[in-house]
């Protein structure tokens, strides 16, 4: 290192300090800013309701209510653990349902070039475009004719169906991403091609899949307008529909409200904690060659 270079180097090291305090505030900032409403939703399951309501608002409880979180299991309007498990019923079964025909549908297109492929993947992409609430009136005709209405394999298959494409096309690129020669290399040491599939290709796009999962998880465990129109006994509906039962024309139980909400997030809140890395490599592969 010359003379020259000794103070460019004493120069360029406040600068980098300065940055990284700079991105650090930046990125506190922004949490604090998205942070905000689930602390007040927090807080506010804390209230009564007559404190909730309270004009000017308080932003901290007077008077702690942690008992709203074992009273609202019992409030007469609506079976929320019956609401509790159907929520978590239908988000799993759907998930494993859309996984389950995602795969090998992803896997076919990305490895086989048959007629119609371009077709077919682009009728994928349009599926998406079309959202439950459009094709309501069809599918409790249907559901009707088969004998499944009001019932949660109903709502396991239209969670399913509106959100297999988005499962077929991201898993699909990252098929398409695993070179060629390696499933080529297995085949040639007496791999099938289903053990190609499970033992060489799925460890490879195991990002991919965890994209894939949580993105569905999510779709199904907020879903609200099929659930309202579908399930119908109190009991089958999910989370998202009962809580609209704690908000009236002329009062609305807030507090509950509040508290419902935040044990709805919580598991969503969990798995994404579990998988957080998995879901970054998965969001981010590609970007770089």
């Amino acid at each position: 290192m010359t003379s020259l270079d000794a103070p460019a180097t004493k120069t360029a090291a406040p600068q980098r300090k300065n940055r990284r305090w700079g991105l650090t505030a930046v990125g506190a900032l922004l949490a604090a800013i998205f942070l905000t409403p689930y602390i007040a939703m927090l807080l506010g399951s804390l209230k009564s309701r007559a404190e909730i309501q309270h004009i000017p608002p308080t932003y901290l409880p007077q008077r702690w209510h942690p008992d709203n979180y074992a009273t609202m299991w019992d409030t007469p309007e609506t079976p929320l653990p019956f609401n509790l498990v159907s929520t978590i019923v239908i988000a799993t079964c759907a998930t494993l349902l859309v996984l389950v025909a995602a795969i090998p549908a992803a896997y076919y297109t990305a490895r086989r070039r048959f007629p119609g492929r371009t077709v077919f993947l682009g009728l994928v992409l349009i599926t998406q475009m079309l959202q439950p609430t459009v094709l309501v009136t069809g599918l409790i005709r249907e559901f009707f004719a088969l004998g499944i209405n009001d019932t949660w394999l109903a709502m396991i298959l239209v969670n399913s169906a509106f959100n297999l494409s988005f499962a077929v096309w991201i898993l699909h690129s990252f098929f398409a991403g695993v070179p060629v020669e390696i499933e080529e290399a297995a085949q040639l040491d007496g791999l099938s091609r289903w053990q190609i599939l499970t033992r060489v290709s799925l460890p490879l796009v195991w990002p991919g899949i965890v994209t894939a999962t949580i993105f569905t998880v999510v779709a199904c465990w907020n879903e609200f307008a099929a659930s309202l129109v579908v399930l119908t006994t109190p009991e089958n509906q999910p989370l998202s529909v009962a809580l609209t039962k704690f908000i009236g024309q002329y009062d609305t139980a807030w507090q509950y409200v509040f508290a419902i909400s935040t044990v709805g997030i919580v598991p969503v809140v969990i798995l994404f904690a579990l998988i957080e890395k998995r879901l970054v490599a998965g969001l981010t592969a590609g970007s770089v060659k």
